[in-house]
This record gives C-alpha cells, structure tokens and sequence, in this order.
C-alpha cells in the first residue's frame, strides 16, 4: 500500500481513508454506501436513488438553498450517484473548505429532513428523470437487456425505479430503508487530496460516531439468466445489446475480460470497429463491455444501426464471435489492449475524485485498497492461450439478447438470433 494513502475505523464500524496529496489546492470526499438498485426489494425499487435525491432538499442544518450556497460561495461543487450497488455523496472544494464539505456530506446521511413538501416536488422531477430514459433509446435498450438477462430479481430491475413506486415513497419508508442499509459497517468516507489525516477522522467521528453500528439486511445474490426481448418505437435508428454470461467484480478472470473486450470491441482499433463500422460502414456505434456486479457478470455488444443494415450486421457479429473462438488473438492485439488498460487506470488515478471513488469502491468489494502494481501485474501476465478458452466459455453461455427497433420493420427474435449464433 502506498505511504500516502492511511486507513482507521472507528469504534461504529466507519472505515476512513484518506491519500494526501500535498502538492494539491483541493481535497475531494465523499461517503459511499454499499447499497443501491440490487439491495432493493421489488416494493422499495428506486428508493436508494430517491433518497440521494432527496438530501439534497434539506437537512436539520441547512435547506435546499443553503446546502447550495454554502458549497458554492467558497467554490466548492457537490453531488450524488446511485448505482446497482453503491449510492455516493460527494464534493471538490478547496482544502481550506474541507470541514464545510464534509459537515454537509454526513448531515446528507445523519439528518436529512424528508419534507413532505420537498417529495411531492422532487418526486415530480424523479418521474421527468424516468421519462427522459424512456425517451433515449440507448437508454431504454440496455433497461431491456438488464431485464432479460436478470429476470425477476433486483439486478434487472432499474436504478431509476416506476413512476407509480416513485409516487408512493414515503417519509417513513425512507427513513426506514435508511435505517437498515446506513449503517457505520456498510459505508466508508475518502478523501484525497490535501488533507491531514488525523483531521479527517476526527471530523468524521464528531458526525457519525454515533451511526448504528449494524442493523443488517440480505441482498439477494444475482444470477445471470439470460432471454430476449424485441420492442419498436417511433425512433430513427435500431439499438441492439446481445450478451453473453461475464464476470463479477470477485470473479478471477475480470482482468482477462477487460482484455478480451478491449480486443473485441474496445476501441477504434477494435475487431467490432475496424469490420463492421470501417470496412463495411454497417453502424455509427459498435462496442463491447463486461458489466460487472457483485455476484455476476454480462459481457456484451452494443450496436446502434438502421432496420436495413441489422439483418447484414448480426450475421457479421457472430463470424467475429467465431474467430475469436477459433483463433488466438495476435500478440500486437494483445499488448495494444494491455497498454490501452494500464493507460487508462494510470490516467485515471491523477484525478483526485476518481482515486477516492476507485479506493471507496475496492474497500467495499474487496476489504482493502489493491496496490496499482498488484493489477497492472495481473494485467500484464494475461496470455493469448487465455484468452482463447475465455472466449470459448463466454460464448457458449445462454444469450442475451435486447432490440428496440424502428415501427413499421420485422425483426429477428430471439430464437432467431440464438440459431444464427449456433451456426
């Protein structure tokens, strides 16, 4: 671990890290809680992202106005993040603000007030926030292919939640949503920066030392099924997902999907790319991912293309599947994917809020902060012969597969594209 960067816990159970940077002016912090959409149970879908709407309109200190003023009067910009697993209160401010900050971060947690005046309105930008993703159809796809690959549970649900649950959160589900997943030992506060450590933690204690230190809740472990779903929309371009089991963040081979994604579809110089947008100008966007969750994994293939141009697209998609299931890549494809990996974290890591977020997220996962050399080394001892059987694994899980076309085309479903890709 790295001399900057220590680690105390208090007697509650809150983790505090902190990495000084004392070359810089600023600090970013932030306290990050180990739950979101797949804590959720059926009936409290999109409340972890309604309460991080929700602090924001006022805490027992400070209303909405003044969480604002105060922040912006010295400079300082702060905001929140919901996703599957996490929810992120976070701010950038000068080091000398750090207190500021980290006193309207932890009343977000420890006194939100919950108006009722404050939900009715803000449930009303929840439902537009809703609306606008069912508006962006590369939005609505992946909704689609999140269902269809996790039907029936938590982590196919979305993060945004329905209209009509929106409308019925209460104060007291709030409140007790809060009470069972805030606790001290399901969150950790980071800051890096310019910051005394000693301080930090000190600043911590004085506001949520006092956080119940368990209450305890089950979240339900995710299983990558897989099916289909093909829907049509008064919408100019058709967007398709097809995906294939992947790994979770615990999962020994995450770096080598990272890798065999960059290959595949990570870039300009990617496989996707190079054949089917340059060769033969069959989309505007082609790419691949690994979704990872806690428990599971997709690896996927995101296309945005015309109704014409799909049925000479899919086609092509699965001769590249082939290949990379038949051949090894080659060892210029191999060490372009790896520099492309490493240069991306390296890069990353000389931003002070994207460090804090990385360390928050690995000490939640993992129970400790893996050293960068410890992944460009796991990164770097990935071989071509590995990648191979990945490839030959993924591919022969049980597809996934998400359409949203336009109105007035026939579409191929799914056992359609499961006979093409079992050519």
């Amino acid at each position: 671990m790295s001399k900057e960067i220590r680690q105390s816990i208090l007697n509650n159970g809150l983790k505090i890290i902190t990495a000084e940077r004392p070359q810089l002016e600023t600090v970013s912090l932030g306290v990050w809680v180990n739950t979101g959409a797949a804590s959720e149970s059926a009936e409290d879908n999109g409340i972890s992202h309604f309460i991080e709407h929700m602090v924001f309109k006022g805490t027992k200190k400070r209303n909405a106005r003044q969480i604002s003023e105060d922040i912006e009067n010295v400079g300082g910009a702060t905001n929140a993040y919901t996703s599957r697993h996490f929810t992120c209160f976070y701010a950038k401010m000068l080091k000398d603000d750090l207190e500021l900050a980290t006193d309207v971060i932890c009343d977000f947690i420890t006194d939100p007030t919950f108006d009722n005046g404050e939900m009715t309105k803000e449930k009303e930008v929840v439902v537009q926030e809703i609306k606008q993703s069912i508006d962006a159809p590369d939005d609505l796809v992946f909704d689609y292919f999140q269902a269809a690959a996790f039907p029936h549970q938590a982590a196919g649900r979305t993060i945004l939640g329905t209209t009509e649950q929106v409308r019925g959160f209460t104060r007291e589900r709030m409140l007790g949503y809060m009470a069972s997943h805030y606790t001290a030992d399901n969150m950790i506060a980071v800051a890096v920066g310019k910051v005394d450590h000693d301080k930090f933690v000190k600043m911590i204690e004085e506001r949520m030392g006092a956080l119940p230190a368990h209450i305890g809740f089950t979240e339900e472990e995710q299983r990558y099924t897989g099916g289909g779903r093909v829907e049509s929309k008064d919408i100019e371009q058709t967007h398709l997902v097809l995906g294939f089991r992947g790994a979770s963040y615990l999962d020994k081979d995450y770096y080598r999907y990272s890798v065999l994604s960059t290959i595949f579809g990570g870039g300009m110089s990617s496989r996707l790319f190079q054949e089917i947008r340059e060769k033969r100008g069959l989309v505007y966007t082609i790419s691949s991912f690994n979704q990872a969750l806690k428990n599971a994994g997709v690896f996927g293939i995101y296309a945005g293309t015309t109704p014409k141009e799909l049925n000479e697209l899919l086609p092509v998609v699965a001769t590249e599947i082939k290949k990379l299931t038949n051949d090894k890549v080659s060892e210029a494809e191999l060490k372009r994917a790896k520099t492309q990996i490493k240069a991306s974290l390296l890069m990353s890591l000389e931003s002070s809020s994207t460090t804090a977020e990385i360390m928050a997220r690995q000490m939640l996962l993992f129970k400790r902060i893996i050293p960068t050399e410890e992944i460009v080394a796991k990164i770097e001892a990935i071989t071509a012969d590995e990648l191979l059987n990945l490839a030959q694994r993924i591919f022969v899980t049980t597809p996934t597969y998400a359409l949203l076309g336009c109105e007035g085309h026939t579409y191929p479903g799914y056992d359609e594209v499961c006979a093409l890709l079992n050519k």
